[in-house]
């Protein structure tokens, strides 16, 4: 990174911008839905993934929406170093 430039950690993220991961569209066919869910979580911090669920949710997506071969958001996450805290977001928004 440059001297002149500094890095912003930590910034609050808008609603808006927030909202921006629920218009993003699958080019395969892989279910919106799913698509939607593994965007937001590779693009968003833990607590703005959190209130992303809340707004997915209010959207009418589904959170158990399954790829082809069977696998939910869960199931393809599930072994990745930082996933857990996701996973426990997904989880409770299922209740």
């Amino acid at each position: 990174m440059r001297k002149d430039k500094k890095q912003v950690i930590g910034e609050e993220i808008s609603d808006e911008s927030i909202k921006l991961f629920l218009a993003v569209e699958p080019a395969d066919d892989t279910p919106p839905s799913l698509h939607k869910l593994v965007k937001a979580y590779r693009g968003l911090r833990i607590d703005d993934f959190e209130r992303f669920v809340g707004f997915f949710k209010a959207a009418g997506y589904d959170l158990n929406t399954k790829d082809a071969k069977g696998n939910d958001f869960i199931a393809l996450i599930q072994d990745q170093r930082f996933a857990e805290p996701y996973i426990d977001v997904i989880k409770a928004a299922r209740g």
